[in-house]
């Protein structure tokens, strides 16, 4: 279990350093992050791809497209709305957004909740609808201060819910179907990288600014190895709670960017922070409450499958 502590913890650290890093790509814009982002990563997860023997998963895909052609449109679809959250990711640190951003990632868990509850009819424990409750109430306070929570909080807590549901919908949630929506947009990406002014000759002509790019790649594709390793290592509720540790790590970085609470949004934060506490002390409850050869059942069948 403690491997996958590390993958899980490791994952989040990386997500937070790209984060980080991203101010610091300047010249180049957010549009142009994405694209070369989006070059960057995809050859190393082929490599990951390769390396974890999972290319059938690509090819099954092709298979079906070939069967219904129906499903490329809809592959097309999920390739665009998860560019979004990947643009989105890297435009907020450079645009001064970094917190609307990370506030839309602590909602997130929440509106999957939700999700969960409207889309596949699962029930509601009592910890949920607390923390349900307690997140719609930092909600209205915001809608009430300043008429409206900011559309990157939205686009994050409620994009990402629609994302996963197509794909549930779809069977595309392995790896395969993640380097599919890669691979769909790449020419969007090629369009960001060379239309007028090019910035190819840009990051061609300055090294330091070439290296970040492709330590950008190598970190995203590293991050989401490890994300994938840890939910294989680790018990669903441990895991759960270990994806916290993310939104944590980009409020931190939107601060050390510079950024600041409006004193008026101390409420919003503090509700939504409550809530996010109440699913963490039941996660725990969970973990600590569960028979010990469920548990050690779980760490020896998930560490075989990882080996």
């Amino acid at each position: 279990m403690l491997k996958g502590v590390v993958a899980s913890v490791l994952a989040s650290v990386l997500f937070g350093v790209i984060y980080w890093i991203s101010p610091f790509l300047k010249p180049l814009g957010g549009e142009e992050i994405f694209g070369w982002r989006v070059l960057a990563t995809l050859p190393f997860t082929t490599v990951l791809l390769l390396w974890r023997s999972e290319w059938t998963q690509v090819r099954e895909l092709a298979r079906r497209v070939r069967q219904r052609p129906a499903l490329g449109a809809a592959l097309v679809l999920s390739a665009a709305m998860v560019g979004v959250q990947l643009w989105l990711f890297m435009w907020a640190p450079m645009a001064g957004r970094a917190l609307p951003v990370s506030l839309g990632y602590f909602l997130l868990p929440l509106v999957m909740v939700l999700a969960g509850a409207v889309l596949y009819r699962e029930r509601l424990s009592g910890p949920h609808r607390l923390a349900t409750a307690l997140a719609a109430a930092g909600v209205g306070a915001e809608l009430l201060r300043a008429g409206g929570v900011s559309w990157e909080t939205w686009l994050v807590a409620v994009g990402y819910p629609l994302y996963f549901a197509l794909r549930r919908r779809l069977r595309t949630e392995k790896l395969g179907g993640h380097w599919v929506d890669m691979a769909l947009a790449v020419p969007v990406a090629l369009y960001f990288v060379l239309r007028a002014p090019s910035t190819l000759p840009v990051v061609a002509g300055d090294l330091s600014l070439a290296a970040l790019v492709l330590v950008v790649g190598v970190l995203s594709a590293v991050a989401l190895a490890l994300y994938m390793a840890a939910s294989q290592l680790l018990p669903m509720g441990l895991f759960g709670l270990l994806t916290y540790v993310e939104p944590v790590l980009l409020v931190v970085v939107a601060l050390l960017l510079g950024e600041r609470l409006a004193p008026g949004q101390w409420p919003m934060y503090g509700l939504v922070f409550a809530a996010v506490g109440v699913l963490v002390v039941d996660a725990l409850r969970q973990i600590l409450r569960a028979p010990p050869a469920i548990k050690n059942m779980k760490k020896t069948d998930t560490t075989a499958d990882a080996d």
